[in-house]
Order: C-alpha cells, then structure tokens, then sequence
C-alpha cells in the first residue's frame, strides 16, 4: 500500500514539474530583457494587476507601467492593449493602467482597455480573437509572460515578450508559490478542460 501511495505522490511531483517547464519551453528565445532586443511594431498587452496593496504600492503594477512605457518610447510597439479586471464599480485594472500609461507618457489615444482580462488566459484569447491582434508583445514579470507564452503557442498567436522587473523580498516569494498551482491550471486549461475566457463579445478595434 505504501508502494502504491508513494508513487501516485511520486507521480503528482513530476506532473506538477512539467506544467511548470511546459511554460518555461513554450517562452524559450521569446522573452526580452532588454529593449534592444524586442521586435518593432507589434501590439502591446499589458497585464492587469492592482496598483495597491493594501495602502501599499503594488510594485508589479507600477513596474509593468515603467516597462510599457520604455517599450512606447522606444518606439517598438504600434499601440498598447491595457487588460485586467473590472468586476464592479469601485474596481477597475485597465483604468487604472490607462491613467498610469498616461502619467507615464504615452498619448491616452493610442491606448486600447479590454475590460474582461479576468485571467491571464482571457487576456490572451481576447487580444486575438476580439481586438484583431496577430502579433503582439506581452508585458509582464518573467513569470507572467513564461505563462502567456503557452497559452498564445496553444491559440496560434504570434508573440514575444519583455519582462519588467520582478519584485524581491516575501511578496515576491509568495506571488512565485502561487505560480506553481496558476501553471497547473494552464496546463489543465489548454490540454484537457479547453477553457475559454468568461467573456467574448463584439470585435473591437485597436489604434494606429
């Protein structure tokens, strides 16, 4: 019995070890850290988060801006998809993005808002199938963007990817633990469920 309970475990371990590498192959050469590197002229899909938390600033947030920003003034992208929740009223991410983008420097005019980028996965789904995006750049910390990765190789979406800068410390640890269970989710997502984001709509269309 206890030969049986030991290799279901062992067996759960390296599962759990391949949705996360899954991730890791399916971004291999995509991912820039540098803006040299990135190509021009794609669309950016900056992934929504909280600028708080609690009465703290979210350092995720406010280092996606900085790098969209960068990639903006470097004229490497053709215009910007802001995606992130906005469940109700007192809440809203891609409003929130548009404003920072905004501060930050980029014509609010060349910035598109999908406001049912509730998962990583609607983001995704969504920049293609609802705003026409054929070639885009994720903007996200490595993590995020390795994950993305997968799920763009899975809807056949052409795609690379600039990592902002990841955030240290025990937050950063926490937000990489949870990381282990979002893959694995991913990987259930795409190989067996065939998820599909909670919204689709009508087509909008992006600037420039």
């Amino acid at each position: 019995m206890a030969w049986w309970i030991g290799g279901v475990a062992t067996a759960g371990v390296l599962w759990l070890v391949w949705t996360n590498v899954a991730a890791v192959v399916a971004a291999s050469g995509k991912l820039h850290d540098e803006v040299s590197a990135v190509p021009g002229g794609r669309v950016g899909v900056v992934f929504g988060t909280s600028p708080w938390i609690g009465d703290r600033e979210n350092l995720y947030f406010r280092y996606r801006i900085d790098a969209a920003a960068e990639l903006w003034k470097a004229g490497k992208l053709r215009c910007i998809l802001v995606s992130g929740d906005n469940e109700n009223r007192s809440y809203n991410e891609p409003e929130y993005m548009i404003e920072a983008l905004v501060e930050a420097g980029v014509p609010e005019e060349m910035i598109a808002a999908d406001y049912a980028g509730f998962r990583t996965l609607d983001t995704v789904y969504r920049a293609k199938e609802v705003f026409g995006a054929e070639r885009v750049t994720f903007i996200s910390q490595q993590f995020q963007n390795e994950r993305a990765a997968y799920l763009a190789k899975a809807k056949d979406l052409d795609f690379v990817g600039y990592n902002a800068r990841d955030v240290e410390g025990s937050g950063g640890f926490k937000t990489k633990l949870r990381e282990i269970g979002a893959r694995l989710k991913m990987w259930l997502d795409v190989r067996v469920l065939g998820t599909e984001p909670r919204f689709y709509g009508d087509k909008e269309e992006l600037p420039g």
